[in-house]
């Protein structure tokens, strides 16, 4: 009996020690196996070159009046703007005072179906602003009706939507003087959540909307308690911006802002702040919306370091450039003294290339993973510009085997909207895609890095030294043997 006993404990132990051996053989087998994969990351310098970047930056205003008269309005966009090529938007501002008593008519319509057909053969992002008035005389011009605004509204809808793709913003609600929303009649807390809350219903969903001051857009959103026939009050969230056409005129902004005169005035339309405040308002704001507009009157509000700490804080994306042409010279006479690539630098370019968004790649970071055979690739941005980046865009990790043209496409699902810029031009953000290595069927391939514009189609310009190539920027190499 011992000896069974004893021999069954030579056979356990027997095969244990095989067990053992054919565990670490296979154990040293997978290591030897393992792949040897080399990786390069490249390195970034931060460059100070202009970048013409879709929906941002200086734009140049032009008028149309609508009549039923035809107009060859390719012939006329293509003579306007042959001299305009140093800007990616345009502020296109459309007057209707032809059709004040009554709708538009069909001929109204197809000239202005032919004038955004020809608007949208530039290669130019629209601000557009529809007007009663292009004088500064809107009470001779303003429909007599309510009714009848709302009613040019809804005859508009299939063009503007129609050309979504191409229209970035639209500024105004059809009232005021040059539709500025000053001057008018129609700017009771009612008549203006029924003309928001109308253009909202009637235009794109993806396309921003824009009114005078923050007063106005608290009055139309703040209040949860009205709503079109339609619905229409959630087609403004997330959607209704600013325009500032009297930006840093003077301490109000030119009736933007609260002064301590205002406190005691009767005529006070709407429940404004005082310029702090509403500042800070705009820095929450414009995080999610665009602001722009123009720079009127040179006096200290303007001075540059004035300007680009208040711009930082608005959150602003577009600038007319003819306005104020001696606030424009004033920035162009100053010069940039501060460390880094700027130096030296005009203020006048240094705000053309901070306006809106400019993203920055700071670092790569491409790491093979064993575990999970999985190579992640990483980058690192920051958004140096004034505001966030606020339309769509496709972001990629491309890989490129030069030897046999072989393109591979791994999305990056991410939201840059958290690069708000401005008074967070300093923060980071990491954008990641993991690759499985069993993709990569050749020996070698070269890492790229690309966010593309979605409505344009166009690649988004980093601000880097490195250039731009045909897939994106090139944040390394990887490679096996």
């Amino acid at each position: 009996m011992k000896d069974k006993r004893r021999t069954k404990f030579i056979f356990f132990i027997c095969c244990l020690m095989v067990l053992l051996l054919v565990t670490a053989v296979f154990f040293f087998w997978i290591r030897g196996w393992e792949r040897k994969v080399n990786i390069e990351n490249a390195a970034f310098t931060e460059s100070s070159r202009e970048l013409q970047n879709p929906n941002r930056g200086f734009y140049h205003l032009y008028s149309f009046l609508i009549t039923d008269e035809e107009q060859d309005y390719s012939r006329m966009v293509s003579e306007l703007y042959q001299h305009d090529t140093d800007t990616k938007l345009t502020l296109v501002q459309i007057c209707l005072k032809s059709y004040r008593q009554g709708a538009i008519t069909r001929e109204g319509l197809a000239n202005i179906e032919a004038l955004f057909d020809a608007l949208g053969a530039l290669d130019k992002q629209l601000i557009v602003r529809f007007t009663y008035d292009g004088e500064g005389q809107n009470e001779q011009y303003e429909p007599e009706s309510l009714d009848i605004i709302l009613m040019h509204m809804d005859q508009l809808s299939y063009i503007l939507r129609e050309y979504s793709r191409e229209i970035f913003s639209l500024q105004g609600l059809f009232i005021g003087n040059w539709g500025e929303m000053n001057g008018t009649q129609y700017d009771s807390d009612e008549d203006l959540r029924s003309l928001a809350g109308k253009l909202g219903s009637v235009t794109d969903p993806a396309a921003y909307l824009a009114v005078r001051m923050p007063s106005q857009w608290r009055t139309i959103m703040q209040s949860r308690s009205w709503q079109t026939e339609d619905g229409a009050l959630n087609s403004l969230d997330g959607r209704l911006g600013l325009f500032n056409d009297g930006m840093l005129g003077n301490e109000s902004d030119y009736g933007t802002y609260e002064t301590e005169e205002d406190k005691d005035a009767d005529t006070v339309r709407f429940p404004r702040m005082e310029r702090e405040e509403e500042l800070e308002f705009q820095d929450g704001l414009c995080r999610e919306v665009p602001n722009g507009g123009e720079v009127i009157n040179n006096n200290r509000y303007n001075d540059f370091r004035n300007a680009v700490k208040d711009f930082n804080v608005m959150h602003v994306t577009y600038l007319n450039q003819a306005y104020d042409q001696e606030v424009m010279d004033k920035w162009a006479q100053t010069v940039i003294t501060k460390d880094g690539c700027f130096n030296g630098m005009d203020g006048l370019s240094y705000i053309e290339r901070h306006l809106g968004y400019r993203l920055v790649l700071v670092d790569s970071n491409l790491c093979y993973q064993s575990e999970g055979d999985i190579l992640t690739a990483g980058v690192t941005l920051k958004n140096v510009g004034f505001a966030p980046i606020y339309k769509d865009t496709k972001i990629r990790m491309i890989l490129y085997n030069e030897k046999n043209d072989q393109v591979l496409f791994y999305p990056i699902h991410q939201d840059l909207h958290a690069l708000a810029g401005g008074t967070e031009a300093e923060e980071t953000l990491v954008l990641s895609a993991d690759i499985p290595f069993g993709d990569l069927t050749e020996k070698e391939y070269a890492v790229y890095f690309s966010i593309v514009d979605e409505d344009t189609g166009e690649l988004i310009l980093l601000a880097n030294e490195e250039d731009e190539e045909q897939y994106g920027y090139r944040i390394g190499t990887v490679s096996q043997e």
